[in-house]
């Protein structure tokens, strides 16, 4: 286990709107949330928004693709800027920006601006750079995988919920509905971080040459990679998901928008049921442990999965089902291996969150265009099942890395 470095000074107890003291975590779940919920509640949209701007799906599917891609693009800018001027500051800062987008995606007028719109929406990844980074702050690697995995499991309610409302929404007022929702739940975030977000980064006024000097360090790390291979693999599979999933959804199993949003909801579930495992085992068994079982967990959902695929069952409810499986996986491996990024070396736990979470969405989004390509290049769902197996099984490679590493007295921190 890490102890938190002894320079750290203590920090007061968590008091809801009280900016005296470090975040709330009703606060950080909202913050996390509004991370993902431009992603998950544009989903069943997508096929009715390909359909009225006359685009092709593969074009429309950008809309998923790049939203990924500038997410993770933005991520290695907020981590240093949020060590040099403060977690609170960036995180305002970015949310009144992705808010504004969103708001103006509701009138775009054809396809081309709405991509360029979900780039600037996705800067909405502030949301959980500076969640991971400010639970860093307070608290040493064991723990913040437990607090992160709690974090997410309460924050899971908007995958699971999103899609199914926003399939309602698509298939009830329209696809621009989605966004004036979004907009919504990003202003009460943005308003509540305001009122309550204390500053947990005691370290800040370095220089960025200084921050951007201490990347090698990181880079040169084993166990930076490793953390950030198995994050970006185990979110991968779930991201290839949601490159393919609507698609195969509607035009595989002839779903609605809606149906769409009650199927999806199966792995959020099992994303809740991981991360309450690891919220709650986490610091029992170790960061690497858990890594470990998710990674083993996913791999065999969707090798199963294949299995039953092959031998002729083929149904809606049995493909998302294994992906229960997926989420379960994601649950327990992302809060472990994310916790180890930022863990790395403690004082640029901003920029490790930034950087590793650069490599996991920019990783995740190549996966999203080639699910994508996939399901339309191919019939039936075993190209995607297979590509999310290979994800899990790269997952498992690198988590054992990981403990293979550790095992031979590597330090937990980049010197």
């Amino acid at each position: 286990m890490n102890p938190v470095p002894p320079s750290r000074p203590a920090l007061p107890d968590a008091r809801l709107l009280d900016r005296a003291t470090p975040p709330h975590i009703l606060t950080l779940i909202l913050a996390t949330a509004y991370g993902s919920l431009p992603l998950n509640l544009f989903l069943p949209s997508l096929p009715g928004i390909a359909s009225e701007f006359g685009a092709d799906y593969s074009l429309a599917q950008l809309a998923i693709s790049l939203f990924l891609a500038a997410n993770a693009c933005f991520q290695p800018l907020i981590g240093p800027l949020s060590d040099r001027y403060g977690r609170r500051p960036v995180l305002l800062a970015f949310f009144a920006v992705s808010i504004v987008a969103t708001v103006a995606c509701v009138f775009a007028t054809n396809i081309w601006t709405l991509l360029v719109l979900r780039v600037l929406q996705a800067t909405s990844a502030a949301g959980f750079v500076i969640a991971r980074a400010t639970v860093r702050d307070t608290v040493d690697m064991d723990a913040a995988a437990s607090r992160i995995g709690y974090i997410t499991m309460a924050m899971a309610l908007v995958p699971m919920t999103g899609p199914a409302i926003g399939g309602w929404l698509d298939a009830t007022v329209g696809w621009r509905a989605v966004f004036w929702l979004t907009a919504a739940f990003g202003a009460v975030a943005l308003m509540l971080a305001l009122a309550d977000m204390g500053e947990t980064n005691a370290n800040r006024g370095q220089p960025f040459a200084r921050q951007f000097a201490a990347w090698p360090r990181l880079l040169r790390s084993p166990l930076f990679w490793g953390y950030s291979a198995t994050a970006t693999f185990t979110s991968g599979a779930f991201f290839s998901f949601l490159g393919g999933g609507p698609f195969l959804a509607t035009a595989h199993y002839g779903l609605t928008p809606s149906q769409y949003g009650i199927y999806f909801a199966f792995t959020p579930v099992g994303y809740i049921f991981g991360n309450f495992l690891a919220g709650r085992f986490s610091r029992r068994f170790g960061v690497g442990r858990m890594m470990v079982a998710g990674a083993v967990l996913m791999s065999a959902g969707m090798l199963a999965s294949l299995g039953v695929y092959y031998l002729g069952i083929d149904s809606p409810l049995v493909f998302f089902a294994f992906m229960s499986l997926v989420g379960m996986g994601n649950g327990i491996g992302l809060p472990n291996s994310m916790a180890g990024v930022v863990s790395v070396n403690p004082a640029l736990a901003g920029a490790a969150s930034g950087l590793g979470g650069f490599l996991q969405q920019g990783g995740a989004a190549l996966l999203s265009i080639a699910a994508g390509f996939l399901v339309v290049r191919y019939a039936g769902p075993a190209p995607l099942i297979a590509l999310m197996a290979s994800c899990g099984l790269a997952s498992v490679a690198t988590s054992l890395y990981i403990r293979r590493v550790t095992r031979d007295g590597a330090t937990q921190s980049a010197r």
